[in-house]
Formats: structure tokens, sequence, C-alpha cells
């Protein structure tokens, strides 16, 4: 859908089973994750929106290890939503209506349970799908990413 914009037809046939070839690659890039508790402001996802896609709109409530967008490179990055343009006496000239926010990209659950990955979450509810990290605040997040490495360079060794 994303890539023709409804425009293309599919089928399928089965053709045959083949021997295990190995574990299905994951995805490639990392995540954004917001980094405070709030309503997520318009000018904070338009300054952001070069490094990646978000899957909120401004004025959605978001928390601290909440997924709120696809990063553009591996690595993962966390953002400050929250912050609000800053208001003064002095104004530019249409300065407010240069804000363009592309619309927010919507998994349905089936999505977010294969975008996932092991330190991720889905989280359903009757109103929303949405995705987290299992550990939510940044200093839990990288005790655990050292305890993983430290792991790894012990099994490496034995």
């Amino acid at each position: 859908m994303t890539a023709t914009a409804g425009q293309a037809v599919m089928s399928h046939r089965f053709d045959h089973y083949e021997p295990f070839k190995g574990p299905i690659p994951g995805r490639s890039q990392g995540v954004i994750i917001s980094m405070g508790q709030g309503r997520a402001e318009a000018y904070a996802i338009d300054a952001l929106q070069l490094t990646g896609t978000f899957f909120i709109d401004p004025g959605v409530q978001t928390y601290e290890g909440m997924i709120v967008g696809q990063h553009c490179t591996s690595d993962d990055l966390e953002v400050n939503l929250q912050k609000a343009k800053r208001l003064t006496n002095i104004r530019a000239a249409a300065s407010d209506d240069k804000l363009k926010i592309a619309p927010a990209q919507k998994m349905s659950l089936e999505e977010a349970l294969e975008y996932v990955q092991s330190d991720e979450y889905v989280e359903v509810t009757p109103q929303n799908v949405r995705l987290r990290k299992k550990y939510l605040t940044s200093l839990e997040r990288r005790r655990m990413r050292s305890a993983m490495m430290k792991q790894q360079q012990a099994e490496e060794e034995a």
C-alpha cells in the first residue's frame, strides 16, 4: 500500500516447501524514543522530521520509553517531543505557517507485532496500539545493554 499508493494488484500461488534457510532478518532501522512525559508538540515534531518517520500526531500523550517513530539510521534516538515553541513579544511574519508535518504512519496490531524487536513491547488498549521499549528509562536501557555486552564477551571467551 505505501509503495504503490494502493494502485498495485498482487496475487500468489504456493509452489513448494524448502528446508530452513536461517533466521528471518528483522528491521535495519532504529527507533525514535520519547525521553519525557506529556503532549507531543507540533513544533518539536516538525523540527525532528528529517530524522525519520513518526507514528504519532501532534497532541498525543507520550511517556518516557514510548516509541514514537522510526529513525533513519540503525541506532535508536531519544528525543524531547514536549519542547514547545518559545513565545516572545517579537514576531516574524508568517513564521507559524511554515509547520508542515507529515501524517503519522499508523500500524495495525499485526504490523506492530512484526515490527518490534526483542527489547520492545506492543501495548494494546481499546483506543490505541502503541510501541514501547522493554526498559522505559534511559538509565535502565544503558544498564541492560552493558550487561548483555558483558554476557556476550563471557560467552565468546568460553
